[in-house]
């Protein structure tokens, strides 16, 4: 049974009913089907036996003391919600210093593209400056960290490689040690904890969307994963971070957990969440995989397939300005009518949707896009050989061994949470 997320209300007697940033962010709604607009915030207390999970931004009575006096920059988005209350709310009302807010992909309200570049501003609720972590640089400069004695990260990841969050927050780790700044972890429970699995990045294929010599699934929290980079020596020059995890209550890597929010513009649902493991792989093909459709990581397709049994046209959506085959029929599949405890009882990624749209697609010499990005998802060439090889999802999983057991004993060392 999914454990609910306990709505926290925190110190809301003091804030503003007609001012609250969290009010004005966006929230998951969709236009289609039901199944899209289950990311939404539940409360159900009458499950006997059970405890809710309480995430780390929750706990305030644990950081609010830490924070106090200090000069406070957030690394946030739309996610660093505590119940139906933005994190920048609940500390203004606490009477903290917010000076700086950072925003990484997608932005602070989570609204932008993949991809999309984003410009330094003010918050128009606050007037608390926006610096752009996915702009002119990912990394903050001695000068984006003057004046800052603490930077909080509250972020909701979904616990794969290229899923750019963690590597924003490594980037910031770095430049906080450079500046001798301390660092703090919000901790949020890891949707796809519940296993590790994939190839591991192997060295001259790192890249923003892959920075370390990790599996493609770490199976860790945000919390985990920040005390792993520091411990291993993985910012630069081998420098350590002065970093603080507030952890998450009733929460171990096997506890289903359902996002309250919305993690980004293209991972609607649950199922997506669940799915974009082993389908995001189709984003380094000419494949499109939903995105410019409310049913993003859950349908994939491309105009040449000649027999398919789905069919969709992608369109320009906000968070997906520029859809792969825009106004172009794609004939492909629909994972929609697979439910989510399915695919997260699978605990695996499944290559089989990758392989085998790569045996159907008729133009083999144009499947892999020639820029390279398959590779840096992957995390090395050779899956995209071993593909065009013919090798069965058997024998491809088998050369992941070694290096996954090698993993998981560094990983072990970091958790947080029982397995």
């Amino acid at each position: 049974m999914v454990v609910k997320l306990k709505i926290f209300v925190v110190i809301i007697s003091l804030l503003p009913l007609n001012c609250s940033i969290g009010s004005k962010l966006p929230t998951v709604t969709s236009s289609t089907e039901t199944e899209q607009a289950v990311i939404t915030p539940q409360v159900d207390l009458d499950q006997p036996g059970e405890k809710e999970v309480v995430v780390g931004a929750a706990r305030v009575g644990e950081y609010a003391s830490i924070l106090k006096g200090k000069r406070i920059a957030l690394l946030v988005n739309q996610t660093s919600m505590i119940g139906s209350i933005h994190l920048v709310d609940t500390l203004l009302a606490s009477g903290l210093n917010i000076v700086k807010i950072f925003a990484p992909e997608h932005g602070f309200r989570g609204e932008a593209d993949a991809g999309e570049k984003i410009k330094n501003n003010l918050d128009p609720e606050t007037g608390i400056p926006l610096i752009s972590l996915y702009g002119s640089s990912r990394k903050p400069s001695k000068e984006d960290l003057a004046g800052v004695d603490w930077v909080v990260f509250d972020i909701q990841d979904v616990g794969a490689r290229f899923y750019t969050y963690i590597s924003t927050m490594s980037y910031v780790m770095e430049a906080c040690a450079e500046q001798d700044l301390s660092f703090m972890v919000l901790d949020r429970p890891n949707p796809n904890g519940h296993y590790v699995d994939g190839p591991i990045l192997q060295k001259g294929y790192e890249s923003f969307i892959g920075l370390h010599h990790i599996p493609v699934v770490h199976g860790m929290t945000v919390g985990e994963y920040a005390q792993m980079v520091n411990g291993e020596g993985w910012l630069k020059n081998g420098l350590k971070c002065d970093l603080k995890v507030i952890t998450c209550q009733n929460y171990d890597h096997q506890t289903p957990y359902s996002l309250p929010v919305r993690p980004s513009p293209n991972l609607p649902n649950m199922r997506s969440i669940y799915l974009y493991p082993s389908i995001c792989y189709f984003e380094g093909t000419d494949v499109n995989v939903g995105r410019g459709t409310s049913n993003q990581f859950q349908v994939y397709g491309h105009p040449s397939l000649k027999e398919a049994p789905y069919l969709y046209l992608p369109l320009s959506k906000p968070g997906a300005k520029h859809p792969k085959h825009k106004g172009s029929l794609c004939k492909g599949y629909d994972l929609t009518g697979l439910s989510p405890d399915s695919i997260r009882a699978e605990a695996r990624l499944n290559l089989s949707y990758l392989i085998n749209f790569y045996h159907e697609f008729p133009d083999k010499e144009a499947f892999f896009l020639k820029n390279g990005f398959f590779d840096k998802l992957a995390g090395s060439d050779q899956l995209r050989k071993q593909i065009i090889a013919g090798k069965t999802e058997a024998e491809i999983r088998e050369t992941w061994q070694d290096g996954l057991a090698e993993f998981r004993a560094i990983r072990g060392k970091y958790l947080l949470y029982e397995e």
